[in-house]
């Protein structure tokens, strides 16, 4: 009898390290396919805090509950699809990411362009005349995130998907459940930081109170720095993206070009892996520019000229014309 509880003891004790090392895998795994969807979720950062401008101070936490709600159900159907794509047709993963990367090279010139223009598209208004207008913005909101989650989990996915189906499922459940929390986590710190800062700056306390007005003068810069690093980080995602997609797709040019530019900075002695990070990054960064402004000038530039050209002539009209003629 003490035998055989020993052995169970032994068993539970091997099942027990056998969970803990599957924990410890999808921990890592999880990280590492957080970290390559940064771009996106610097972006996702930047944008969202501008559906909440202009709103009431006490709705603001409510409104972007229910965005972040929304951006769960988004994740949650995107995991379902995207592991039904990698069981049964896993080749066109690659495909679907290069599209995903191609659109964010696309946001990140777009956003160069308006940079370097100064014409910026106005932002959607926050708050809209009539009681439905809190239930349009939050629906426009979680449709802007349903693109910017399928880009996150499908770069995610692209990094697990040689784990056994299981483990994808619960590897993409961890990065969406943690994405989420960190996007909408932030985004809450931020749209409360003028609220805090005007409460610190009617404090008595004269260093308090610098502070506070600090920090509200603060909060456009910490914005602006923060939409830039987003655009910088969907140029190098997307480029990147693009590259890696085309070398397993046999266009193997671009990236071994790529390759033998961060040779001799990988060789440096002391800061070679941070120096070949960096011109792999610069490259990619470059590439996704280069890539992001075709489709930013095809999207439109052409079809402006288009318009400016006038409506092609109706058959009517064009034969009405050749008997003027006449």
């Amino acid at each position: 009898m003490a035998g055989g509880l020993a052995a169970l003891l032994d068993d539970i004790a091997v099942l027990a390290r056998m969970a803990a090392a599957s924990t410890d895998d999808i921990a890592a795994a999880s990280g590492r396919a957080s970290v390559k969807a940064a771009g996106v979720v610097v972006d996702d950062t930047a944008v969202t805090p501008q559906y909440v401008r202009d709103v009431e101070p006490s709705r603001e936490l409510p409104i972007i509950r229910r965005i972040a709600t929304g951006s769960l159900g988004n994740k949650a159907i995107i995991i379902v699809f995207a592991l039904l794509l990698s069981q049964f047709v896993p080749w066109t993963l690659t495909p679907l990411l290069m599209l995903g990367g191609a659109y964010l090279c696309y946001e990140g010139a777009e956003k160069v362009w308006e940079r370097v223009t100064g014409h910026h598209e106005e932002a959607t208004p926050v708050v809209e005349k009539g009681p439905d207008a809190e239930k349009r913005m939050i629906r426009g909101a979680v449709t802007t995130d349903f693109i910017l989650s399928a880009e996150i989990m499908m770069i995610a996915l692209n990094e697990v998907a040689e784990e056994p189906f299981w483990t994808r499922a619960a590897i993409l459940v961890v990065v969406g459940l943690f994405i989420t929390a960190l996007v909408y986590g932030v985004v809450a710190v931020i749209v409360k930081m003028d609220d805090i800062g005007l409460h610190l700056a009617g404090r008595d306390s004269p260093g308090v109170k610098r502070f506070g007005s600090g920090l509200v003068r603060a909060m456009p810069t910490v914005l602006e720095v923060i939409s830039f690093v987003g655009m910088l980080a969907m140029l190098w995602v997307g480029g990147h993206i693009l590259l890696v997609g085309l070398d397993e797709l046999g266009a193997t040019a671009p990236y071994h070009l790529v390759h033998l530019l961060e040779e001799p900075a990988a060789a440096v002695a002391g800061v070679g892996s941070v120096l070949g990070w960096l011109v792999n990054t610069v490259c990619s960064l470059l590439f996704g520019l280069v890539v992001g402004a075709v489709v930013v000038a095809v999207a439109h530039v052409v079809p402006r000229r288009r318009d400016e050209s006038g409506p092609a002539p109706t058959t009517a009209e064009a034969a009405g014309t050749g008997h003027a003629r006449d």
